[in-house]
């Protein structure tokens, strides 16, 4: 079949594998050309398929030469229908990573089941022996409790009032005005359950019990304050909720491994377009201007350059990092220096008070798309999109 993007809602219902393939070896190349990383040797990366999570997987392999494990929940293509780009981008991993002799092993499944964890505890302990690296990084929309049974749902809502705001459609570039209700506080308690940092701490804890951890051990979990703009929608909102669950986390997780040295690190990255930012209220008009900005400034970094600034200029220097007030690594530097800000609020008022129909000329949401599309394996250099492909290539 002849693979095109079908976009729903921003939601890109298909993926191109061999553009994906291409995504991912470019990230590949990126980081090859950078000065090495003596560190991170044996790396578990929960939520390894896209975004930070594989930007994090391919840094850990071609970069510092770390064995992985790479856990994600996808599906395979079949024979009408493509598979996620998640699928495509762990199996070009794998080809790729194999190609160069480093050892890899994907785990396809729901992390937040027992099942998963006990293959991963198998894999390390038939592979690896220990780990040193331990990434989190997990968008999901929702989780069963390993315990339990009960399913979570998460969602993304303002908390006590009603939010209203003008966003973008980054395909038409299209200004317009989006509402989110209030949510519940059931809403609220779901929504923590699945994004906050409960799994996070199972995660340690199993780790822990079936001794796999050794002396400086590391682990990380991502996450987003952002701007005044976005902030009753994100980081006073639902998330932003499940966000403060997470980072307190890592302070239980630091005292559950103070016994071997270890340490758990909260990094706030930047705002990109990714599959889960795409459909939250507001933030795509913010991430339009930011783009703007960012690139004038020679400022803008994708996933792949964010993670290797991470692990080269933070992590794993020799020396401790540089923290904010409340312990959090700020790779969001850049995308809230006061320069950057200012010229984003001024350009998001010209929007509010001129109710423009395209903010072409004001936002880059031609780069978004472009971007947008990339995650999905469309748009990337020397792939034939013409050619007829079968969806379970891989």
């Amino acid at each position: 079949m002849i693979i095109k993007p079908r976009i729903w809602n921003n939601i890109c219902m298909t993926a191109h594998p061999l553009g994906c393939a291409a995504q991912v070896r470019s990230q590949i190349d990126y980081v090859k050309t950078k000065e090495r990383i003596d560190r991170s040797k044996k790396t578990v990366i929960i939520g390894a398929s896209n975004g930070y999570g594989l930007a994090a997987r391919i840094v850990s392999t071609f970069n510092c030469g770390s064995a992985t494990i790479g856990v994600a929940y996808e599906s395979a293509g079949k024979d009408k229908r493509t598979a996620t780009a998640g699928w495509y981008n762990t199996e070009s991993f794998i080809t790729e990573a194999q190609k160069e002799g480093y050892p890899a092993w994907n785990v396809n499944g729901d992390a937040f089941s027992e099942a998963v964890k006990t293959q991963v505890v198998s894999l390390i302990k038939e592979n690896l022996g220990h780990v040193d690296f331990f990434v989190y990084s997990i968008a999901a929309p929702r989780r069963i409790d390993p315990i339990t049974g009960e399913i979570y749902s998460s969602v993304i809502k303002p908390i006590g009032e009603k939010f209203t705001a003008k966003t973008v459609d980054f395909l038409t570039g299209k200004v317009g005005s989006v509402t989110a209700e209030p949510a519940t506080e059931k809403e609220i308690e779901q929504t923590i359950k699945v994004m906050g940092g409960e799994d996070w701490m199972l995660w340690i804890k199993r780790l822990l019990q079936e001794n796999l951890i050794k002396d400086e051990f590391l682990t990380i979990a991502f996450s987003y304050i952002g701007p005044e703009s976005t902030k009753a929608i994100y980081r006073d909102g639902t998330i932003g909720r499940a966000k403060l669950d997470l980072e307190s986390k890592a302070k239980e997780i630091n005292r559950l491994i103070a016994s071997v040295n270890g340490r758990a690190i909260i990094s706030v990255n930047k705002a990109l377009v990714t599959r889960a930012s795409a459909v939250i209220p507001a933030v795509p008009l913010y991430i339009a201007l930011l783009y703007k900005v960012m690139k004038k400034k020679h400022l803008h970094e994708g996933c792949i350059q964010q993670m290797y600034r991470l692990y080269h200029d933070v992590l794993f220097t020799g020396k401790d990092p540089k923290m904010d007030s409340k312990g959090r690594i700020r790779m969001d530097d850049w995308e809230m220096r006061k320069d950057v800000q200012q010229t984003v609020s001024e350009l998001m008022e010209i929007v509010e008070t001129q109710n423009l129909d395209n903010i072409e000329a004001l936002g880059d949401t031609k780069g978004m798309l472009e971007e947008y599309l990339r995650h999905h394996g469309f748009g990337m250099p020397g792939v034939d999109y013409s050619r007829d492909l079968a969806p379970n290539i891989f």
